[in-house]
Order: C-alpha cells, then sequence, then structure tokens
C-alpha cells in the first residue's frame, strides 16, 4: 500500500497530505478493532515500509494518534491503542472541550472590549501580524502568528489580566492550531475571520468584534467536531484489516 503521494486525492475540494492519509489509514485500523486497546503498534520501520511513507510523515501521524486520544508513546517500548474512539482531543495540559469552553468566555468578551479601549498601535499591530498570516505558507510559522494575533487582541483590550489567561493556555492554542491546521485546512478561513475581527476593532464596534469571535470561534468547534467524528468504514484504505 502507497500513502506517499503528499496529494491523496479525498472527497472534498481540499486535498489530503500524506500524513492525513496514514493517520486516517491508522486511525480506521483502531477504530474497526484490527488494533485492540492494549495492542502495540508495528514499529516505525514496519510501518514506513508497509505504508512506504517517510519517517517524518509518519511520526507526524503516529502524534496526532496520540493527541486523539487513541494511543500512547511509551519511551523505548512503543505505542500503544489505548482507546478505540476519540473522545475529546488533549492539547498540551488541556482537553479540547475545556480549552473552548474557557476561549468562548474570555477572548468573546475580550473582543468587545478591544474594540472600545484599543489603541492605534494595537490596531497597526494586529495589521501587520494578519498581512503576516496571509502570506505565510508554513504551517509552523503561521501557527506561531495565530498565538501572538489571539495575545495582541488581549493586549488591546487593556487589561492585563486578560493578556494573562491568553498566556497561560498560549502552549494549547498553538498545539490546536496546528491540529487543526494539519488534518483540518483551517489556515485560509482562520485568516478571513481573523480579518474579520481586526476590520471590527477598525470599527471600534463591540457588537461586531463579539460577533467575529463567535464566528472564529464556532468555526474552531466544527472543524473538531468534523476531525473527531469516527472514520466511516467506506473511506478505510483498500478495505484492509491491518496496517
Amino acid at each position: 500500500m502507497n500513502l506517499s503521494d503528499s496529494q491523496t486525492a479525498s472527497q472534498g475540494p481540499r486535498r489530503v497530505s500524506a500524513m492525513e492519509a496514514v493517520l486516517g489509514h491508522l486511525r480506521a485500523a483502531i477504530e474497526r478493532g484490527a488494533y485492540a486497546v492494549g495492542d502495540k503498534l508495528p514499529s516505525e520501520a514496519e510501518l514506513c515500509r508497509s505504508l512506504e511513507v517517510s519517517r517524518p510523515v509518519l511520526r507526524e501521524a503516529l502524534r496526532a494518534l496520540q493527541t486523539m486520544g487513541l494511543t500512547v508513546s511509551r519511551t523505548g517500548k512503543g505505542t500503544f491503542v489505548v482507546a478505540n474512539t476519540v473522545e475529546d482531543p488533549t492539547f498540551g495540559d488541556y482537553a479540547a472541550s475545556d480549552l473552548l469552553e474557557v476561549r468562548r468566555h474570555v477572548e468573546i468578551p475580550v473582543a468587545g472590549y478591544a474594540a472600545l479601549r484599543r489603541t492605534s498601535e494595537d490596531l497597526d499591530h494586529l495589521a501587520h501580524l494578519l498581512e503576516r498570516m496571509e502570506r505565510e505558507t508554513d504551517t509552523t510559522s503561521w501557527v506561531a502568528l495565530d498565538t501572538l494575533f489571539h495575545l495582541a487582541v488581549a493586549q488591546a483590550a487593556q487589561n492585563p489580566v486578560f493578556r494573562r489567561v491568553i498566556e497561560e493556555i498560549r502552549d494549547a492554542l498553538a498545539r490546536q492550531s496546528a491540529f487543526l491546521n494539519e488534518l483540518g485546512g483551517r489556515r485560509e478561513q482562520s485568516n478571513r475571520e481573523h480579518r474579520a475581527i481586526v476590520e471590527a476593532l477598525l470599527d471600534g464596534s463591540e457588537p461586531d468584534a463579539v460577533e467575529a469571535m463567535t464566528h472564529h470561534l464556532d468555526r474552531v468547534e466544527t472543524t473538531l467536531t468534523d476531525i473527531v467524528r469516527p472514520v466511516r468504514a467506506e473511506n478505510s484504505p483498500e478495505g484492509g484489516t491491518d496496517a
């Protein structure tokens, strides 16, 4: 089975990366019981050979499986299956559901305060970040800018406590952002949502800023839900029973 083509076709208009193809294959195998809870996955060398992918691609897929809560990696022992369904992905120290709940309670009102309190320096900084994000093609660099953007919105609210809260969850935000971009193709859509937030701040409109941030977080939740939804059997590569 060859999953090394980085442009593997998908059902939608967005094309699937090699990592996504490997992840989908392994996840489907776990969900249908080819690898049961407690089983050890084949070694990286075996998986690379059977799937015909590079080690970096495989390792990205294995990290995503762990984020989804399906596997755990044990140093010197390998990767083991710990669940056969995805319940709640974990980003750093926080579960996705907990992170989103806090973001809704903090970032939505923060956007409203930022619309009322932002300075010209805040607007210049946000516009600069947005321009860089819209030009950036490297996912890692884009994710770093994404976290800076949300910190900048908190800064514009002129309350240091808000910024401190975002700082506390900054690592989790970055992990979530990378996850959504790798598996949900969120970058362009997120750029548009960020632009709507900046335009609301520029207009000084609290209602529009609140609405724009709400929409942004709604889309984050929708993408997460789509990723977590069980893999359909007909999407399993070649209908095989092992990887």
